[in-house]
């Protein structure tokens, strides 16, 4: 693995489009996880309570309330993570550096541990530094800062770097399937955040729907993904108006991303193998 990682770093640390996508993605993650102090001294600034609370009040950065906070508003912007799995891949068959790669000696073996090294890299460092600037809010706003409450819900943590993972490994057998990056970019986008949100809510909410239906839309791919951190709905920000609230992943709303991940190994291993080298 540590080899297959190194191939790969050597392709991309003087690639400048993974600087730039990686460097947005950081870049967002922080101002979405750490500029809720902002945004609420913006909104007292303009006289606006919620449900007539004044809104520099609320702990939105009290531990451990923050990893369920930060890790929800960090998966706004894991789609800019898929799109650097993206482009990598399609390099790699675009300009029939796969190809080169094996005539060279590299195994398919190699290239696949090389993409899933770069997965569990990004997704590790992500999560990293939405641990670490979720600390240091913590330890600037946050009202306790016993260690028993700073170190406590750090499966949301867990969730996070899990949804990154499984996300990306969705972006790469997309990617092996549509050569061109642009397109496969386009959509991703489309269909993570129109085709199967619009699907599943229908399923979920329309007034037609039955128990079974709802009971299917836990199995989409985006879906059960995204219930890792918590549904655009399902804000954990509903606390502070007293509203009751979801802690945490269910044990099968752990499970069913795994499957996922198992399915996209899987065929990307089988179009690894069936694919013609020389188109």
């Amino acid at each position: 693995m540590i080899r297959a990682f190194t191939l790969e770093w050597l392709k991309l640390k003087h690639y400048k489009v993974f600087w730039i996508l990686f460097g947005l993605y950081l870049l967002a993650q922080l101002i979405i996880t750490n500029g809720g102090i902002f945004f609420l001294e913006w909104l007292q600034s303009k006289e606006i309570d919620i449900e007539g609370i004044d809104p520099t009040i609320l702990p939105i950065y009290d531990f451990p309330d923050i990893w369920h906070n930060a890790t929800w508003l960090g998966s706004f912007v894991k789609i800019l993570i898929s799109f650097i799995i993206i482009v990598s891949v399609n390099n790699e068959l675009s300009y029939n550096t796969l190809r080169q790669n094996i005539i060279d000696g590299i195994s398919k073996r190699e290239f696949l541990l090389s993409k899933l090294s770069l997965i569990l890299f990004l997704a590790g460092v992500c999560t990293l530094v939405l641990f670490t600037s979720g600390l240091i809010a913590g330890f600037m706003y946050s009202h306790v800062t016993d260690l028993k409450y700073v170190f406590s819900n750090m499966e949301h943590l867990v969730a996070y770097f899990m949804q990154l993972v499984v996300f990306s490994l969705f972006a790469f057998s997309v990617a092996m399937v549509i050569k061109k990056a642009g397109f496969a970019i386009v959509l991703i986008f489309l269909y993570s955040m129109v085709f199967e949100p619009i699907i599943t809510a229908i399923l979920e909410f329309a007034p037609f729907t039955k128990d079974y239906t709802e009971g299917i839309v836990k199995f989409f791919p985006i879906y059960s993904i995204e219930k890792l951190c918590g549904k655009f709905y399902e804000s954990p920000f509903a606390r502070y108006i007293f509203q009751e609230i979801k802690e945490g992943p269910l044990w099968f709303e752990w499970i069913i991303p795994v499957i996922w991940a198992f399915i996209y190994l899987t065929f990307i291993t089988w179009i690894l193998n069936k694919r013609d080298l020389k188109s």
